[in-house]
């Protein structure tokens, strides 16, 4: 419906419809007889509030108001501006018809875009996608035209194999986020697939030349300034080595230039990139260039690039004294790009789903993935779109490229009566809500990208001073010494060993000046250690640490975007100097894998461990983001979760969030996760081969199950467990599948279990996913990988030794169907409470405890192995296992049971065991276990003093003796 504002009846515009009216009447005086009423009334309104409109009457009234008298002016839908060009060019037999038809063809269409923006309330994602569309079938059609003209001149372009090349037109900005605005320039990159000549005629030329000259005619086509007018004004500064650099270059030469010289604003030009049209190479150079856009690690150095490219433009602002700019000034559009911008290039590459080009599509995925907050989001997208329409309204006045509110009555009244809002009723109004806008958008900014952190500028420069330095060792050592920060202690000491300290950093400086770093690598590497130095002696923390963040810098040097993390955040800084400083385990497992490094920025990782119900979703979410058929990434990013989230669980560990049993939760709930993820990926691989077998077509039931022995059956992992597991199926043997390469069911579960093997042994860039353990399978080694549930009952039944049987003890089902779980549940239960003699039961237990101590105990005169040591954990282990299988006759509920904890509990609660000989172990068991992982995350050997373990353990053999010797 047309705009029923009441501004519109203001006296300034009564008086500018008139002279509007007037004259177009006095040049064209019959046109608009053909109008009725009502489209006389808009078309009025139209030549009030646009010069362009009553200029692009006056030069074509034929086509205005024809456009006018026509139903689509008031349609909801655009045009087919593809079918329509098509028509109009069919008719153009020279260069010249094809440049008047198309200044006249986007004439009436920006005329129809126009009064949409200014009267019809047309929505600003609709008049986006017009303008965005209208430029791209503009510039399809003219490249499509010229180009069938330059075959007939120089030949058709091939390359070596004598396929046909074509020009693609890569759209920048705006153009290529598809949120054109009504008088933008339009960025172009032109490029070509392959290196070859023209074929067809005498002479053939070079493709670069051929396609040089085409692009020249396209550029010449929308840029030109005839009596009609022009199309577009055509920027080609993105293209490679800028205006000196060649018109257009073969993909090769885009991806070599982008690879050795592309910069951050490069990259940042790139994020919109888009190729215009469709065609055989759609895909194949935005794949290319991904890499260069997209880094896979998080990437923290585009935050200083663009905040200085913004100190530019505020810098070009005040110096041309622009204001009320509402793109460049503080607050406005620019600010909202660079906010979306800088995450994408920061988040882009590891979160596919961030590589969108239209700002308001990346902004809710933003809030997704928790990179900005919902209120965050509401403000930028409410912003963006008042000062975008706001844009949008002021260019269509008189189609120019402006963005500086007018400083005049008639255009001010002309944008109020075009935005037609209560709350702008008039200037002054109109000015309250653009500062709103404006103020809250920088408020994002700030706090988003904002400026350096203060707290960088106070960093002493006292130890730029040091690692700047060029001094004898002795020199270096007394600077330390009188460092302002170090307290000295009272009995003259420093808390830090000077010599120490200076003799890591003097190796680490002589070690970083034999790599290639790059300048930008080299000074933000002398920025980062003076600022290292300064926080290790604000904490007052010990060269130990030191050498172990020196450790991770060591393996990150030559990859600045991890330097510029830690030294742009400086609480990714702060969170690796704690980690460092309570585990060793911790800077070996980051300096090994740097990606983790990602994972400092959140402030969670210290303060809010993940739900245990989390990890299986959360992986879920991930693993849906990667391509069913690229296995490789699959196991990648399996990898890089897992460990990304033992970071976090060691995090919360190292600060006493966690207690022990919940540590081993949340390694063992992180290990089931994958453990599913493993067996369903596995599962589509096999499937896609053979196709399922005939009797689990048509249902959920996958037929097999994953059973967890030992410490993951057990619920009692550590942060360097392998995985005891067991695969059994309850398929007919016989059954063949359905797909085209049939296979008995037997080999198909086989050929699963190897599958899910592949995926957690296989070793990656970024190590292997789990250690499995098959050796507690039905005849070890020897056995089949996966067997049949029925065979697996068997062989417990009736061939099982005892060992094996308290292995049962820990067992529980990972992953499976709940049939062959219950079916597992019930055999387990019938093999723990078959009768036993306990004194064979107690001998064969004792036998294989001293095999185990015989071979396995590390115990030395002074130190006790905490694990396979008199008293230690297996001895509380195989306890419970030994009163388990003597007693589960009697109690079979104990079979329901696998973690030592909760059988301890039961075990006291039927009176097997009295209340102080269960707290005794079961205070035993995880004091031992929480100084086991401990001794991991320093690591350091399971090994504790023997005095200490006397005092502090000794009562375990006591109720070891005590409840072994009852049963006699």
């Amino acid at each position: 419906m047309p705009n029923s504002s009441p501004l519109l009846h203001s006296p300034l515009l009564a008086e500018q419809q008139e002279k509007s009216w007037q004259q177009f009447s006095q040049q064209h005086p019959n046109s608009a007889e053909q109008l009725t009423a009502a489209q006389l009334a808009l078309f009025k309104n139209a030549i009030m509030l646009s010069d362009f409109i009553l200029r692009s009457a006056i030069q074509a009234p034929e086509i205005v108001i024809k456009l006018f008298a026509s139903e689509q002016l008031l349609a909801e839908k655009a045009p087919n501006y593809k079918q329509l060009l098509s028509e109009k060019l069919q008719l153009c037999s020279s260069e010249a018809q094809l440049h008047q038809c198309l200044r006249l063809f986007r004439l009436e269409h920006m005329v129809d875009i126009a009064v949409g923006d200014l009267l019809l309330k047309r929505s600003l994602d609709e008049s986006l996608q017009r303008l965005s569309s209208l430029a791209d079938n503009i510039i399809i059609a003219s490249n499509h035209w010229l180009e069938k003209l330059c075959h007939s001149k120089w030949g058709v372009p091939v390359n070596s194999a004598g396929e046909r090349q074509s020009l693609l037109v890569y759209g920048m900005g705006k153009l290529g986020g598809k949120e054109l605005n009504f008088s933008s320039d339009i960025d172009l990159i032109f490029a070509y697939p392959e290196a070859g000549e023209t074929q067809g005629l005498r002479r053939s030329i070079d493709n670069q030349l051929f396609f040089t000259r085409l692009g020249q005619k396209l550029i010449t086509a929308l840029n030109q300034q005839t009596a009609d007018g022009f199309v577009y004004r055509v920027d080609m500064r993105l293209r490679p080595f800028g205006e000196s650099g060649p018109l257009v270059m073969s993909f090769n030469a885009l991806e070599n230039y982008y690879q050795d010289q592309g910069r951050d604003w490069e990259r940042y030009a790139m994020l919109k990139a888009r190729l215009i049209g469709e065609g055989k190479y759609h895909g194949q150079l935005s794949n290319m260039l991904r890499p260069f856009v997209y880094r896979r690690y998080i990437d923290f150095s585009v935050i200083d690039s663009l905040r200085r490219m913004k100190a530019m433009i505020a810098q070009e602002v005040r110096r041309k004294q622009l204001k009320n700019n509402i793109k460049l000034g503080a607050g406005g559009i620019r600010e909202v790009e660079f906010i979306v911008q800088v995450f994408q290039m920061i988040r882009g590459g590891r979160v596919r789903e961030l590589q969108h080009r239209n700002l308001l599509t990346v902004l809710p995925l933003l809030v997704k993935h928790s990179e900005i907050s919902q209120h965050s989001a509401q403000i930028l997208t409410a912003s963006y779109r008042f000062l975008r329409r706001v844009e949008n309204i002021m260019q269509a006045l008189n189609d120019q490229q402006t963005q500086t509110l007018p400083d005049n009555a008639l255009d001010q009244a002309r944008i109020l009566a075009a935005l037609a809002a209560p709350e702008c009723a008039d200037w002054p109004a109109f000015i309250e809500q653009l500062a709103m806008h404006m103020q809250g958008v920088h408020r994002e900014f700030d706090e988003l990208i904002g400026e350096e952190s203060p707290n960088r500028k106070a960093i002493d420069q006292y130890w730029s001073t040091l690692w700047d330095s060029q001094w004898s060792d002795e020199e270096a050592i007394a600077w330390i010494e009188q460092a302002p920060q170090l307290v000295v202690m009272a009995d003259g000491d420093h808390y830090w060993q000077s010599e120490t300290i200076w003799m890591s950093l003097r190796d680490f400086r002589q070690e970083m000046s034999k790599r290639s770093m790059g300048n930008r690598g080299r000074q933000v590497l002398d920025k980062l250690v003076p600022t290292l130095l300064w926080h290790l002696a604000e904490m007052k923390l010990t060269d130990q640490t030191l050498a172990r963040v020196l450790t991770v810098l060591t393996t990150i040097a030559t990859r600045t975007a991890y330097l510029e993390l830690l030294f742009e955040n400086e609480g990714a800084l702060k969170q690796l100097i704690h980690l460092c400083d309570n585990s060793s385990w911790v800077a070996e497992h980051i300096a090994k894998f740097p990606i983790l490094l990602d994972e400092l920025i959140d402030p969670k990782l210290f303060h809010q461990p993940p739900l245990l119900s989390s990890y299986a979703a959360e992986l879920r979410e991930i693993m849906l983001r990667v391509p069913e058929d690229d296995q490789e990434t699959q196991m990648i990013t399996l990898r890089e979760f897992k460990q990304a989230k033992q970071l976090r669980i060691a995090a919360a560990d190292i600060t006493g969030i966690l207690a022990i049993t919940k540590v081993s939760d949340h390694l063992t709930a992180l290990a089931e996760a994958i453990i599913a993820e493993v067996a369903n990926l596995a599962w589509q691989q096999v499937v896609l081969r053979f196709g399922v077998p005939s009797s689990k077509v048509d249902t959920l039931d996958k037929g097999f199950a994953i059973i967890g022995y030992g410490k993951l059956g057990g619920i009692e992992l550590g942060y360097s467990s392998d995985l005891d597991l067991v695969f059994v199926h309850d398929a007919n043997l016989n059954a063949m599948t359905t797909g085209a390469k049939a296979i008995t069911a037997g080999q198909f579960y086989l050929k699963l279990a190897q599958r899910m093997m592949h995926l957690f042994n296989t070793r990656m860039n970024n190590g292997i996913l789990y250690e499995l353990d098959m050796r507690l399978r039905p005849s070890g080694n020897a056995g089949l990988l996966m067997i049949h549930i029925d065979s697996f009952a068997q062989y417990q039944e009736q061939d099982a030794w005892t060992w094996e049987h308290q292995a049962l003890v820990r067992a529980r089902v990972i992953y499976g169907h709940s049939t062959l779980t219950a079916t597992f549940n019930d055999i387990k239960r019938r093999v723990l409470m078959k009768e036993r003699d306990k004194v064979s039961l107690r001998e064969d237990v004792t036998k294989m405890r001293l095999k185990m101590r015989q071979h396995l105990d590390k115990s030395s005169e002074g130190l006790i192995d905490i694990k396979q040591g008199r008293g230690g954990l297996v001895d509380i282990e195989f306890l419970v296992q030994y009163l388990v299988l003597a007693h589960c006759a009697e109690h079979p509920n104990l079979s329901c049971y696998s973690d030592n904890i909760n059988l301890l509990k039961y075990l006291a609660n039927v009176g097997v065991i009295n209340q102080t000989q269960q707290q005794t172990l079961e205070t035993n068991y995880c004091q031992l276990r929480d100084f086991g992982h401990h001794a991991t995350l320093k690591n350091m050997p399971a090994m504790i003093a023997q005095q200490t373990f006397i005092d502090q353990h000794s009562d375990v053999m006591v109720v070891v003796k005590q409840l072994l010797q009852a049963d006699k």
